[in-house]
């Protein structure tokens, strides 16, 4: 006799993929980090050059940088999460550092200033992802995540 049909045993089991590491508070730990998801992301058959994984980098890329030029704190490193659930990618990038926030999603932000060196990293990731917030981070910090909906 076959057991009657359940949602979860229809729908198959959910693979849940998760990467996290830590990286020093310097450009080349943002660097590092941003390959390091990337080859991550290929072994999860998300590869290197494909959209996703393209627009992933950028993502990785800006909020490393971030934590990088706006989180440090000397002698404390900043964490990447990378978690694929399903067709959803959600990148976390936290640092130690809790009293410079970026702009809450839609908040106002100040003009655009096209000459300007810095300002448009977070503007970036309201562009590229499908969805991003500011979290606190226990026992200090924030963690900035962007999620991504990755399609095919």
């Amino acid at each position: 006799m076959t057991p009657p049909s359940t949602p979860a045993t229809r729908q198959g089991p959910v693979t849940v993929r998760v990467f996290t590491q830590q990286f020093s508070s310097t450009p080349r730990g943002a660097r590092l980090a941003r390959l390091l998801v990337l080859h991550q992301l290929d072994a999860w058959g998300v590869p290197q050059g494909s959209d996703a994984s393209d627009t992933a980098a950028l993502l990785v890329g800006e909020l490393a940088a971030n934590a990088v030029t706006h989180g440090r704190v000397p002698g404390r490193d900043f964490e990447v999460t990378v978690g694929l659930l399903g067709r959803t990618l959600r990148i976390e990038v936290s640092d130690t550092r809790d009293e410079v926030r970026p702009p809450a999603p839609g908040a106002p932000r100040p003009a655009f200033q096209p000459l300007a060196e810095t300002g448009r990293g977070m503007l970036l990731v309201e562009a590229l992802a499908d969805r991003w917030e500011v979290l606190d981070r226990a026992p200090v910090g924030k963690t900035v995540a962007a999620e991504l909906d990755l399609t095919g």
